[in-house]
């Protein structure tokens, strides 16, 4: 094969490897795709290897970044300068993987090179969730969230069970593809060992969706029904306090909201007390108003306090930009900004639940978006910020989760948890709630940053692994949409479209049984993480020591 052929083979490789990782994360019903979408990149290397070519890291790099690109380059229409590192990043970090690969090839032979790539992805992938800087959008677990009925046993994995059946599956397709080519499945394998073979890939192909179909067609939901109400307001971001003031948008919700509680206002004065408990939820940074340290001067929770004397064991639940005011002689905090002498300044991403009796509850959002919410590092990146002017957020999120009490007087609370936008992505966080007595879920959001792209509906197909994980059913509250309720088994059973103001009410059923995963966490990867660090030990020994393989 001559030289410029053979470059643009692997680059044609590459690309196909780049559109099957993409497309589970674009259209829904491929995650299968997945399974599969890694070979073209190892036979890239394998042939790569064979031809000596040099620089090869252009290839791989290449491949990630026009993964990244092609599943989440709708992060851009919010920050053009966000966007572009997180495809350019987080791209870089899969490839540093990978050559860390190349690099163990050096002194391990046979199949340990591949499984030191397999548990190091994913090693990677649970650090991930943990790093200051965190963007675990392409998680390999979450190709399967528009492939809901092919993953139901996440309710024992998690996410990163899917990504070890990935590298398994792509791994072990490739190793028969590699015995075939060498001769070994003709030559040196008997009879037995070619069925146990071809039985273990089909094995590990087929079983998975098996087991799901017999766990989708066996679970059933407890009834105990939920009344919620999803109010869907459709304000633009971008123009939301230029087009509207305050007590404007105030009124828009609540009118959406009365026109859905007819029921609940005409049960009055001594049948108030049998109401039951009930929800209303508005999307995240609904108002901007909230002080969290005088909660009550607020206009937005004034109003809605207002309105609930009127609606019995009604709790209403929403989104606020809330800031703590501190006073001070110096600079109480990294991530504190001045007000004037002496006075000071914290930002959060918070929400807020409140009834008639103007009881509040009042959370922080933990895992924010790097730049736009939180500076990473904070006690060297604000320094940098103040001289840039002040640029990137400095919100501050609460250090644990906590759970949220809806009451009526006269019933038992039912609790609940609400994750804020992105904390829908982390499947082990996500736990917690459930953990400390979530009976049901509530996702609160404004996708609407990022327009009509594929952005809003991974986002929304990720709240329905969450569920399959926890087996716990979601409320999902989005500014312009989608809203929707999912049940146990992930699938959506009522939505809104997009762009468009709507409400959603319906019933969802609570359930107070713990998974596999939300009893013991993310076992997958705290194993492949173990295994990770036993191989990266030895392969360090072996360098060390001079011993090749």
């Amino acid at each position: 094969m001559k030289f410029n052929k053979i470059h643009l083979f692997l680059s044609a490789l590459g690309l196909i490897s780049a559109i099957l990782l993409s497309l589970p994360f674009l259209v829904p019903h491929t995650g299968f795709l997945s399974l599969v979408a890694f070979i073209p990149l190892l036979i890239m290397e394998r042939l790569a290897s064979g031809y000596g070519i040099r620089h090869f890291w252009i290839y791989h790099y290449s491949t990630f970044v026009l993964w990244n690109a092609m599943t989440t380059f709708w992060v851009c229409n919010a920050t053009v300068g966000g966007g572009l590192f997180a495809i350019f990043a987080n791209a870089f970090q899969m490839s540093l993987v990978f050559g860390l690969f190349r690099y163990s090839r050096k002194s391990f032979s046979g199949v340990l090179p591949y499984i030191f790539l397999m548990t190091a992805w994913i090693a990677w992938e649970r650090a991930y969730f943990d790093a200051e800087i965190s963007w675990p959008w392409l998680v390999l677990g979450n190709a399967f969230a528009g492939s809901i009925k092919s993953v139901q046993w996440y309710e024992y994995t998690g996410a990163l069970g899917g990504s070890l059946w990935i590298w398994l599956s792509n791994l072990s397709i490739f190793g028969l593809m590699v015995s075939l080519s060498d001769g070994r499945w003709a030559f040196r394998f008997n009879m037995k060992a070619k069925a146990a073979s071809a039985a273990g890939i089909v094995l590990l192909l087929a079983g998975p969706f098996v087991w799901s179909t017999i766990l989708y067609n066996s679970y059933t939901e407890t009834e105990r029904p939920f009344d919620v109400l999803v109010l869907q307001p459709n304000f633009d971001p971008y123009e939301k306090f230029q087009a509207l003031d305050r007590n404007s948008q105030n009124m828009i919700l609540l009118d959406l909201a009365a026109n859905s509680l007819s029921d609940r206002k005409s049960v009055q004065d001594s049948s108030s007390q049998a109401q039951p408990p009930m929800l209303v939820l508005a999307p995240e940074t609904f108002t901007n108003d909230v002080i969290t340290n005088d909660v009550s001067s607020g206009r937005t929770w004034n109003r809605i306090v207002s309105f609930l004397g009127d609606y019995p064991g009604v709790n209403f639940l929403f989104g606020a930009s809330s800031y703590t005011y501190m006073d001070s002689s110096q600079r109480p905090s990294y991530t504190a900004r001045q007000v004037r002498d002496g006075r000071w300044i914290e930002s959060h991403n918070s929400a807020l639940i409140v009834d008639a009796a103007a009881r509040t509850q009042l959370f922080h959002k933990n895992k924010l978006v790097v730049a736009v919410e939180k500076t990473p590092y904070p006690a060297v990146f604000c320094k940098i910020d103040d001289m840039l002017g002040g640029v990137m957020g400095r919100c501050i999120g609460q250090d644990s989760v906590s759970v949220i009490t809806c009451k009526s007087p006269g019933h038992a609370d039912v609790k609940t948890g609400c994750a804020i936008c992105y904390e829908s992505v982390y499947g082990e966080y996500f736990t917690g709630y459930v953990s400390k007595g979530a009976e049901f879920m509530t996702v609160i959001t404004n996708d609407a940053w990022w327009g009509d792209t594929p952005g809003y509906r991974q986002h929304l197909n990720y709240a329905s692994l969450r569920a399959v994980e926890t087996r716990r059913s979601i409320a999902r509250c989005a500014n312009t949409g989608i809203s929707a309720f999912i049940d146990q088994k992930g699938d959506v059973v009522q939505s809104t479209s997009w762009w468009n103001r709507e409400v959603l009410r319906g019933k969802i059923n609570l359930n107070d049984k713990l998974t596999f995963f939300v009893r013991y966490g993310d076992v997958t990867g705290r194993l492949c993480s173990f295994v990770f660090c036993l191989l990266l030990a030895a392969l360090a020994v072996r360098r060390l020591s001079g011993n090749r393989k």
